[in-house]
């Protein structure tokens, strides 16, 4: 892997804030930003303390997509090819992090960009993001996430309108669609999605992450599944300390402080 940096890590409290780093390619996806981008997930999943993520992107643009020029020898392997330590940013192979990431994203947002926004939990979106899914004007189509995702989260023809065409859109259109949840005015972008983080990471973080869990086994695995797992799967958190904390801060009337245990 190249020691060059392409992704940048900072911990803020439990919020663990992970940027892209390749600006003057304007963030596009090499081996090397994959690579590390991953790590950092890894990190992010490692580390007990950490409860939250936020990717972000460096400089005016969240990111390009894929630097085709140096990747695509090695598309047909996809782009799950993980060193030692990292997990899938794009959430295609398992071990998935399971922890919560906040997105943040301005300037243009294209093909893997807006697969790794649909990877994510909450998303942000500066006034002047460009979205688009671009690959059927390159004789691709999306294989890092959207053909399963985007209609999920924007509806069968909302989803095609884009999928299809490759066509160009606004952060108002992905708001009004639902891809994205807030739109905010550029440079504010970070800010927003750190705002969003601090709050979830000040939750139990059991709970987060149970939480997480259920919801995503109902979208892979169907509502069965997931009702199958609620009991089974809320008995450990009634036996936690967090609870305790939870319950005693309740009849105290003040701020929680949870440790996850």
């Amino acid at each position: 892997m190249s020691q060059e940096r392409r992704v940048t890590t900072e911990r803020h409290g439990h919020v663990f804030l992970i940027g892209l780093d390749r600006v003057a390619k304007r963030n596009a996806f090499d081996q090397a930003l994959l690579d590390q981008l991953g790590l950092a997930y890894g990190e992010l999943e490692q580390d007990e303390e950490l409860r939250c993520g936020i990717l972000f992107a460096h400089g005016d643009h969240f990111t390009a997509g894929l630097d085709l020029a140096q990747l695509a020898p090695s598309l047909d392997q996809g782009l799950s090819k993980l060193p030692a330590g990292a997990l899938d940013p794009f959430g295609l192979q398992e071990p998935r992090l399971s922890k919560p990431m906040v997105c943040a994203v301005q300037g243009i947002c294209l093909t893997a960009g807006l697969e790794l926004l649909l990877a994510t939990e909450i998303r942000i979106a500066a006034t002047n993001t460009r979205f688009a899914q671009i690959e059927v004007k390159r004789g691709l189509y999306p294989f890092g996430g959207a053909t399963i995702r985007f209609a999920r989260e924007a509806g069968w023809g909302n989803a095609m309108r884009y999928l299809l065409t490759g066509d160009e859109f606004s952060a108002q259109e992905a708001l009004r669609i639902g891809l994205v949840q807030e739109v905010v005015e550029v440079g504010q972008q970070l800010r927003r999605a750190e705002e969003i983080a601090q709050t979830v990471a000040a939750q139990a973080p059991l709970g987060v992450r149970a939480t997480l869990a259920s919801a995503r086994l109902a979208f892979t695995e169907g509502e069965q599944a997931a009702i199958k797992r609620l009991l089974p799967d809320l008995g450990p958190l009634l036996h936690s300390e967090d609870i305790k904390e939870g319950i005693e801060s309740f009849l105290q009337r003040r701020q929680a402080h949870f440790q996850g245990k």
